[in-house]
């Protein structure tokens, strides 16, 4: 296990309109507002197409299940995190049928809006996690 104890800087509010791509999107935004590091704490708003993925199995390392759609989706959550500048989100969705969600892929697609909050974190140091536990 790896922990450390960082501050939250500022709060980031983005807002990503009618037909804009939810991945692209959210990296634009942190570009444009100099985050490298930060927390995806919140999202709402509703999609007219996801692309997402899962693992796969329970086999080390567990390879891609990829899943995409199209239709009214209610967006229930978005969470994640910015690492060394790379958006690395998680979406839920809903709709009357059920719930799915997943990793974000390029063509997530908003249908009315998308307002996500994201939580800066300058002093974060995670980018050497995954390279110290390569799967």
């Amino acid at each position: 296990m790896l922990t450390q104890s960082v501050a939250m800087s500022r709060l980031i509010l983005v807002r990503l309109n009618p037909g804009e791509d939810v991945r692209e999107g959210l990296a634009r935004a942190c570009q444009e507002q100099g985050v490298r590091n930060g927390v995806i704490l919140s999202g709402a708003g509703s999609l007219s197409r996801y692309h997402v993925h899962v693992v796969q199995s329970t086999n080390l390392p567990p390879g891609n299940t990829f899943m995409e759609g199209e239709g009214p989706y209610d967006v229930v959550a978005v969470t994640g995190l910015v690492n060394e500048g790379r958006v690395h989100a998680h979406i839920t969705l809903a709709d009357a049928a059920g719930a799915l969600g997943g990793h974000v892929e390029d063509g997530c697609c908003v249908l009315t809006f998308l307002i996500v909050a994201i939580g800066e974190t300058p002093e974060a140091q995670m980018a050497d996690w995954d390279r110290k536990y390569v799967l």
